[in-house]
């Protein structure tokens, strides 16, 4: 017999209440307000996210964002001391710009955002393992670590890799 909270805890795990979420506030709030909501509820354990799951299903959003704009699968997420600094989808297509990988894009926004290209202490969250010249300007950037795919693969710091 399903929980009689859980229409209640879909709704407010909506796709819109999920993103406005995720602009409002800083990944610790949203983590702990996650992990109160099935615990206070009674709610089983498995609706509780990590903030990691949550970065993961940003980048898988902004690859659906991608592929509904017509553009190739691939979404990323740049996070700095716990909030979002900047996620976006591929933009190869949209743009006809062979370098605007769903990574490239959003390790760009991120400069933009912090007026810096040192990217130091930053995490990257991508849909799908980097390709060597995304990991090679995430190593550039100092983007400290990098996460990717619907299992959170840590693919650890990014390496310059040379063929």
């Amino acid at each position: 017999m399903p929980h009689p909270e859980l229409p209640s805890l879909r709704h407010r795990y909506s796709r819109r209440n999920w993103l406005w979420r995720f602009a409002a506030a800083p990944l610790s709030a949203i983590a702990i307000e996650g992990a109160g909501a099935a615990a206070d509820t009674g709610a089983p354990a498995l609706l509780a996210e990590t903030a990691e799951q949550r970065l993961i299903a940003m980048a898988f959003e902004m690859r659906s964002r991608a592929t509904a704009e017509g553009d190739q699968p691939y979404g990323a997420v740049v996070v700095k001391g716990g909030e979002i600094v900047a996620a976006t989808p591929s933009r190869v297509v949209t743009r006809s710009d062979p370098t605007a990988h769903a990574e490239m894009e959003a390790l760009r926004d991120a400069a933009r955002q912090l007026s810096s290209r040192d990217l130091r202490g930053c995490l990257l969250y991508s849909s799908s393992r980097p390709c060597p010249m995304c990991e090679a300007a995430a190593y550039w950037a100092g983007i400290e670590r990098f996460y990717h795919g619907q299992t959170i693969v840590d693919g650890g710091a990014p390496m310059l890799r040379r063929c």
